[in-house]
């Protein structure tokens, strides 16, 4: 498998967790599968395969003291740049899978955090954030979503 295909089967491989927490969070296949480690098991392993092609001693050098330069020299290789796509892949899919739990345990909505989750992690971990505490300080009487289970609560 190439790069690029490597690449192209990341991008497409996340989406459906995206649809299913977007789309259908309560809906019970989407709490089995989000409930598993076993997407970012995957992801990680292609990341870590990436990081591995990617690291020579001079990247290393660079990246142990990083300097701007040095660094957009490092993802100006395909791979480097592939490897680095995929950590934003697993990052905000895991940042996402939070954020969903988040939401099937407190009952606050998710579905805008979690679409700009996808596009933009850290916005849609700071608009969970503050859906959360406006949630909390306006609505405080807001009742909370008691449809998950122990086990699940455990899996978040």
């Amino acid at each position: 498998m190439t790069i690029s295909q490597l690449f192209n089967a990341a991008n497409i491989f996340v989406l459906p967790f995206w649809v299913l927490m977007i789309l259908l969070p309560n809906w019970k296949v989407t709490r089995q599968i989000m409930s598993s480690y076993l997407p970012f098991v995957l992801l990680a392993g292609a990341y870590l395969y990436l990081f591995i092609n990617s690291i020579t001693p001079e990247n290393a050098q660079a990246l142990s003291n990083p300097q701007l330069a040095d660094i957009a020299r490092f993802f100006a290789d395909e791979t480097a740049a592939a490897t680095g796509w995929i950590h934003f892949l697993v990052m905000d899919l895991f940042v996402g899978r939070w954020i969903y739990w988040e939401g099937q345990k407190t009952g606050v909505w998710t579905i805008h955090s979690l679409a700009l989750c996808l596009f933009a992690g850290p916005m849609g971990l700071l608009s969970h954030i503050l859906t959360y505490w406006i949630v909390k300080t306006f609505f405080p009487k807001f009742q909370h979503n008691e449809t998950v289970t122990g086990e699940e609560k455990a899996a978040s």
